[in-house]
């Protein structure tokens, strides 16, 4: 065998299809794990606060209507914070390596250049929206949810007396965070929109392979 030659390995010749096959698996199960936790999340908040919330207070009488609306929404929290971990988590699975080391976005250089740049971008972005709606559901979660409840616990009629009045607060307050919320999943599903985009250009020309 002459100097410099590699041996051939039957062994490692045939490992490398199931590596190269759970290299392909794991990054697709997480892209559907995400975007199922995300659509969750988002749908199910919008779903909530524009569609069940107004019919529920609209057709059933208070106090029932308050009562069944704070168990809904206390059930949902719980889904919600699981979701934002799970989009969380995965976002800072993505895009770790590059937000230790963004200097390597220009690192590929040629036509690619661009596209990573803005890649990497992107993936800071919503990565930054989700994480503004993580904190938006569990202020929720923790505070407003668990306020809510108490007040009509005891009694609170929404603008009636001290406690009427504090219950107004804090409904106003919930839907402000809500909104937030919801901008900012927006934000990030347009994000996450645009990368498809930017990744699919980039394949074609060869240089950044996602």
């Amino acid at each position: 065998m002459e100097m410099g030659q590699k041996k051939f390995d039957p062994g490692r010749e045939a490992a490398r299809p199931a590596r190269r096959f759970g290299r392909t698996l794991v990054p697709a199960v997480m892209a559907w794990v995400y975007a199922l936790a995300l659509a969750l999340w988002a749908g199910g908040l919008v779903t909530l606060g524009a569609v069940v919330a107004p019919i529920v207070f609209r057709v059933v009488n208070a106090p029932l209507s308050a009562d069944a609306m704070t168990q809904v929404f206390a059930r949902f929290d719980r889904v919600a914070l699981v979701c934002a971990t799970i989009v969380v988590c995965i976002d800072l699975w993505r895009s770790g390596p590059w937000w230790r080391r963004p200097s390597q976005a220009g690192a590929f250089g040629g036509e690619g250049t661009r596209e990573m740049a803005t890649g990497v971008r992107l993936a800071r972005l919503r990565l930054a929206c989700v994480v503004v709606a993580a904190a938006a559901a569990l202020i929720v979660a923790v505070w407003l949810s668990p306020e809510i409840a108490g007040l009509h616990a005891a009694g609170a009629v929404r603008g009636v007396g001290d406690l009427g009045q504090q219950l107004a607060r804090a409904h106003r307050l919930a839907e402000a965070v809500a909104k937030v919320e919801c901008l900012s999943l927006a934000a990030a599903m347009a994000c996450a929109s645009v990368a498809r985009r930017e990744s699919a250009d980039a394949r074609g020309l060869g240089r950044f392979q996602p």
